[in-house]
């Protein structure tokens, strides 16, 4: 990201430098140019190279950001706009950069409920104006779904800022199976959504622990504790099951179910596992494999399908569906 917005200041100085039909400019003017608005914007202070202006101005004669600057070299040595009033700042949006940018100005005001997103509230509004000014129809047909009643969303900000910062929190938090709350001393490390539910996965005396978001009562910041950092990476540390819940010392095993005709292609199309592959079909449905470990969530996902799924193996999984199955029978039996 750095890069590209050192490359941006780079290209807007360019054309600064190219508008102005008082002065030429040589390479090494454009050079310096550059490494002065680097230090004026960024605080750096570094020389640009010859090679980097260089590519610049290719990049900036290319189609490639969709600015085909008409740049020239005169005189062996300077560098103009042939068209006397171009700017890259005069670029034209296309009717696919507005439908771009529509879609993303949607996709970001679902998150509007979150507070981390609410400082982004004015550059919206001002995106919005623009991209919209000339438009009739301003009604969003983009809907993410979301909890609008979910709690402990005002706490996103407080743990992400925690992570960022490297501090230790203590939190008073209440479990479902708990009867009175809890206090306890974490270092965070992850945020991490999952149906529409948020958690955070924190060391606690040195193990991981996750804890949801609308369970917690209240957090404070421990300056005092010094911070254990593990660098969590999520696709690494969640690669193994479905959900959230990881148990540390249990290997991800062999997972195959049977899913019928009707509901399939939902599975095949919307697979339950980043690792699911598909074993064979059948005459009465498709079979499939992944490979994770046994979990709630897990549990949670196959009991969702109810008579549409089989679990084959591992036996122990299939048992323990079949007893819950058997327990939710019971429930609409009649008890005369």
């Amino acid at each position: 990201m750095a890069a590209n917005k050192n490359a941006l200041i780079r290209y807007k100085t360019i054309d600064q430098c190219l508008r102005n039909k008082y002065r030429q400019w040589t390479l090494d003017d454009l050079i310096d140019a550059c490494s002065d608005a680097l230090y004026e914007y960024e605080g750096k202070d570094v020389y640009v190279s010859k090679r980097t202006v260089q590519l610049d101005i290719q990049t900036m004669r290319s189609d490639k950001l969709g600015y085909n600057a008409p740049i020239e070299v005169y005189k062996r040595k300077y560098y103009r706009y042939t068209e006397e009033d171009y700017s890259i700042m005069n670029i034209p949006v296309t009717d696919k950069d507005v439908k771009v940018m529509n879609e993303a100005i949607q996709i970001l005001r679902e998150f509007k409920d979150f507070s981390l997103f609410k400082e982004m509230d004015g550059v919206l509004q001002r995106l919005e104006d623009s991209v919209y000014s000339s438009q009739e129809n301003r009604r969003s047909i983009i809907h993410l779904d979301k909890n609008e009643q979910l709690k402990g969303l005002e706490y996103i900000d407080v743990i992400y800022e925690a992570i960022q910062h490297k501090k230790v929190i203590e939190v008073s938090y209440k479990s479902f199976k708990a009867r009175s709350e809890s206090t306890m001393i974490v270092h965070p490390q992850l945020l991490k959504e999952f149906n529409n539910r948020w958690f955070v996965l924190a060391l606690s005396k040195s193990k991981y622990t996750t804890l949801a978001l609308d369970r917690m009562l209240g957090i404070t910041i421990k300056d005092d504790i010094t911070y254990e950092d593990n660098e969590v990476q999520g696709d690494s540390y969640y690669k193994d099951v479905v959900g959230v819940t990881v148990s540390e010392n249990v290997r991800a095993q062999k997972v195959t179910f049977r899913v019928d005709r009707k509901n399939a292609p939902y599975v095949s199309t919307k697979p339950f596992h980043a690792s699911q592959r598909e074993i064979k079909k059948t005459e009465d449905g498709t079979i499939f494999e992944i490979q994770v470990q046994h979990n709630f969530e897990l549990e949670r996902l196959i009991l969702g399908f109810g008579d549409s799924i089989e679990v084959l193996k591992p036996n122990h999984l299939r048992k323990r569906i079949y007893h819950k199955l058997r327990i939710a029978l019971s429930q609409y039996e009649d008890k005369e």
